[in-house]
């Protein structure tokens, strides 16, 4: 039923965006595609795929909890970009398998603004599901 293409992006949360744009620009080459300050967020192209930084302090940031530390959780939530289906479809697929989904809503990936929705893995892992436009 689901045929995963590729990541879409991650979300990394920081409380040091400077050190962590320098890092993913300056060390690794990825440019600033698209910046919404007042959420407290940086989207940079990596390739085709999309890394979001989110400050911690931000109102973005506050919604994942604490800074990240070496035992805290600094990865969001990552998307996987699927095969088109409709999205009833997938919902019903989901639920079959005892996985609950969020309301699907307009989010900006990789590929531009698309449809996705959001479910948990077992370990509480967020995974972002955005069907090819």
């Amino acid at each position: 039923m689901i045929e995963v293409k590729s990541i879409d992006h991650i979300v990394l949360r920081t409380s040091d965006i400077n050190a962590m744009l320098y890092f993913y620009q300056n060390v690794l080459g990825c440019p600033v595609e698209r910046e919404l300050p007042e959420l407290g967020l940086t989207q940079l192209r990596a390739g085709d795929s999309i890394i979001d930084l989110v400050s911690v302090d931000s109102e973005l940031g506050k919604l994942g909890g604490k800074a990240p530390t070496q035992n805290g959780r600094n990865l969001d939530h990552f998307c996987l970009q699927i095969e088109a289906v409709e999205e009833k479809e997938l919902i019903r697929y989901l639920n079959k398998h005892n996985i609950e989904v969020t309301e699907f809503e307009t989010r900006y990936g990789a590929q531009g603004f698309g449809r996705s929705t959001y479910i948990e893995d077992p370990e509480g892992n967020v995974v972002e599901l955005k069907p090819r436009i």
